[in-house]
C-alpha cells in the first residue's frame, strides 16, 4: 500500500487500517500458501494478507496466535492449551473486569473450589465442577480432588470424610467420601439408596419406590460432562470447543500502532 492510499485510508476510517511493513525477520502474509501468519516476536499478534497487503492484527485481550483455523476464536487460543509463546513475549498487557484477570479466560473461583469463571470478552459466567471434581487452576479445568492443590477436601465430606451423602432426589445413586474425595456411587440393581440409614437397602423407603430395572440415563450424561482432561473419556474434546458462556466475536482487532 502506498502512502498515497494509506492517507486516503487514514482519513476515511480515522486510522484503523495500519500501513505497516513487516520488519527484520518477519515473513510476508502475502508470500505464503496460508496468506496467514503469527508474529515473529509477539504471540498476540498476526499478520493476515488483505487485498495483498499485510495487516498486522492482535488477538483478542487473554488469547494469542494459534495458527489458521484453529483456536477459539479468529486463529487465537488460550495460552496455556500449547506452548505458543516459547521465545516470544506478548504486547499487549491484561485488561480485567470482575473475575476477570483477562477479558478472554478461564479462571479460578476467588471462595469456592467447586467454580470457575469463564470470562468471554469481558463477561464472566459463573461454571460448576459436577461429579466431585475440583476446579484445577494449573490444567483449568475440572479435575479429581487429590490433584488440586490447595483445596484437598471437598465440602460434600465436610460431615464425615469416609461417609455416604445424598444425591439430590435420586434413589439410587450417592456420593461416597473416600479420605474427605467424594466418589459417584450407584445402588445394586433393585436396591436404593436411604436417605436415612445413608446407605443402600431393599425398597420402598420414606422416599423411594421399588426402582426400575432401567437406571435413567439423564445423571450419567451430566455427570460426564465435566470429566477431567487426562480422563480417556474427555481426550477428543480437550477444550476444542468454545467454554460455556462464549459468545461470537463480531469484528478482529488491529493491533495498536506502535
Amino acid at each position: 500500500m502506498n502512502s498515497a492510499i494509506c492517507g486516503i485510508a487514514f482519513l476515511a476510517i480515522i486510522g484503523l487500517v495500519q500501513c505497516q511493513q513487516p520488519k527484520g525477520n518477519q515473513d510476508n502474509p502475502c508470500q505464503t500458501k496460508a496468506r496467514v501468519i503469527g508474529d515473529e516476536t509477539y504471540c498476540d499478534r498476526y499478520w493476515e494478507c488483505v487485498n495483498g497487503q499485510p495487516e498486522l492484527y492482535d488477538c483478542p485481550n487473554g488469547l494469542v496466535y494459534a495458527g489458521k483455523n484453529r483456536g477459539v476464536t479468529e486463529g487465537c487460543d488460550y495460552p496455556w492449551r500449547s506452548n505458543y509463546c516459547d521465545g516470544k513475549q506478548q504486547a499487549n498487557p491484561p485488561i480485567g473486569t470482575d473475575h476477570c484477570g483477562w477479558l478472554y479466560g478461564i479462571f479460578g473461583h476467588e471462595t469456592s473450589c467447586t467454580r470457575y469463571w469463564t470470562c468471554w470478552n469481558g463477561t464472566a459466567t459463573e461454571q460448576l465442577c459436577i461429579g466431585g471434581l475440583l476446579y484445577n487452576e494449573r490444567t483449568h479445568s475440572c479435575d479429581w480432588p487429590e490433584n488440586v492443590d490447595g483445596c484437598q477436601k471437598h465440602p460434600l465430606c465436610n460431615d464425615d470424610p469416609n461417609g455416604n451423602v445424598p444425591l439430590g432426589k435420586s434413589c439410587n445413586r450417592y456420593w461416597q467420601c473416600q479420605g474427605g474425595y467424594p466418589r459417584l456411587q450407584r445402588c445394586p440393581a433393585m436396591l436404593v439408596f436411604d436417605r436415612r440409614s445413608l446407605r443402600c437397602q431393599v425398597p420402598p423407603t420414606e422416599d423411594c419406590d421399588i426402582p426400575s430395572t432401567l437406571p435413567p440415563p439423564v445423571e450419567e450424561d451430566e455427570y460426564e460432562q465435566n470429566i477431567p482432561q487426562n480422563n480417556p473419556k474427555n481426550r477428543e474434546s480437550n477444550f476444542q470447543n468454545l467454554p460455556p458462556g462464549a459468545i461470537p466475536i463480531p469484528v478482529k482487532g488491529k493491533a495498536a500502532k506502535n
